[in-house]
């Protein structure tokens, strides 16, 4: 007669206590690597951000410049800080369609088979979208320059406002990873992305000044954080306050995060 005997625990980590010896950073750094290394290998991904600069610059100081400022040239200069700040408003809703589109094809069940962190596949998202903020950044101010817009505040500040810029858009995304994550389709993620961002960039003071604006309008435009966050670039660029609108800027951002990532990693995990 044998006795049975018990099996020896196992020894092999649970995939938990690999990834938690792993950096969270590491793996989401990682994932932004695979999310650039397709961008690479299909470069018609950054077609809207290389264009959409160019299309909006052309359009608003050749057919509108004369009339809002009298010479295309003045409003050339105190529309391009609006314009950078539009183009990476609208950079950010290609975030919310690239996760639907993954979790749809079923990259995210993948995903969560591997020790990584719940949350790195977000933030690794999120990390690589700064390539297509810095695209639309790169084209838009290489063309202005081109039309004869130059900086007057050096080239530090002019880094920074790149700097502010991106951050706020980082932040910003979140919301439209939220978004990806909640509705069924990709062309809803884009509907719904287009109705949040319209309202935000044009009623702000990327094209005109507050002050030409209707008084009920001036009250919407003046406390939309997309006009602090144009007031605080145009200041790097050209000139003027900065403190008080990245003041405000840096509160929105911290906003955003507060209440959307939250939002994001909730809709993550009961949609995945």
């Amino acid at each position: 007669m044998t006795t049975a005997t018990a099996a020896p625990p196992s020894t092999a980590p649970h995939p938990a206590d690999r990834a938690a010896r792993s950096s969270a950073l590491q793996q989401s750094l990682t994932l932004a690597w695979r999310n650039v290394v397709k961008i690479r290998h299909q470069p018609e991904a950054l077609m809207d951000v290389s264009l959409q600069p160019i299309i909006f610059t052309v359009l608003f100081v050749f057919v509108f410049g004369g009339a809002i400022a009298g010479d295309w040239h003045d409003y050339l200069t105190y529309l391009v800080p609006g314009i950078l700040v539009q183009t990476l408003m609208f950079a950010t809703g290609g975030i919310g369609v690239a996760l639907n589109n993954d979790i749809t094809k079923g990259v995210f069940d993948r995903f969560r088979s591997l020790p990584i962190a719940r949350s790195a596949p977000l933030v690794g998202a999120v990390f690589a979208d700064v390539v297509r903020y810095l695209t639309s950044i790169v084209v838009l101010l290489a063309f202005a320059s081109a039309l004869g817009f130059r900086t007057t505040q050096g080239l530090p500040k002019a880094a920074l406002a790149v700097l502010v810029g991106i951050g706020f858009a980082m932040c910003l995304s979140w919301v439209f990873v939220w978004i990806g994550l909640t509705v069924r389709s990709a062309g809803a993620v884009q509907g719904v992305g287009f109705l949040a961002t319209f309202p935000l960039t044009f009623g702000s003071t990327a094209l005109v000044q507050a002050d030409t604006l209707p008084g009920w309008l001036q009250a919407f435009t003046r406390n939309n954080p997309v006009t602090h966050l144009i007031d605080t670039v145009r200041g790097l660029l050209l000139g003027g306050p900065v403190a008080e609108p990245l003041a405000w800027t840096a509160g929105w951002a911290a906003l955003l995060l507060v209440v959307f990532v939250p939002l994001a990693m909730r809709a993550y995990r009961r949609r995945v």
